[in-house]
């Protein structure tokens, strides 16, 4: 069995981007690439509508790209329970007020059981001070404590190559 993915909004952004300039985003294009070609079949993936609503924003030509990467992952539903544990993560918990969308990518990746939730948002999500704050709560509410990483953290070992 297969484990469960579920893929937040900027993978989607750094997998589709045109190069950039600056050598951190250029490196987790090339990282988020290399994972989305070498290890994503490994997977389950899963998104939900969230995904897909925040990457329609921005440019017409990026945001095609970005769901035209999604294609064919499914989607997971915004429940009343994935609702109220975003309000429950927001502050005073582990996650500021203006990160809504953030508590809800992390409440649907536990509320639906899902192994990793795969981002670049490092501000609010793979944050090593939110983390344990983030994992306690769950803990304390009895509910999955997803993996939150990057694709240079899921890659696997690169020494092991087929």
């Amino acid at each position: 069995m297969k484990q469960k993915v579920y893929v937040e909004t900027s993978i989607f952004s750094y997998l589709t981007s045109k190069p950039s300039r600056n050598i951190l985003a250029a490196a987790w294009q090339s990282l988020t690439a290399e994972w989305w070609e070498r290890r994503r079949l490994d997977f389950d993936l899963f998104i939900s509508e969230l995904v897909r609503e925040e990457a329609t924003g921005g440019d017409k030509q990026a945001a095609a790209r970005r769901i035209a990467a999604m294609d064919g992952i499914p989607l997971l539903k915004i429940t009343d329970e994935v609702v109220s544990l975003g309000r429950t993560l927001l502050e005073p918990g582990p996650l500021p007020q203006k990160a809504t969308g953030d508590a809800l990518h992390l409440s649907l990746a536990s509320i639906h059981k899902m192994d990793y939730l795969l981002t670049w948002n490092c501000r609010h999500l793979d944050n090593a001070e939110i983390k344990p704050k983030v994992r306690r709560l769950l803990a304390q509410k009895g509910l999955s404590i997803p993996e939150i990483c990057t694709p240079q953290e899921l890659i696997g070992d690169k020494n092991n190559e087929e």
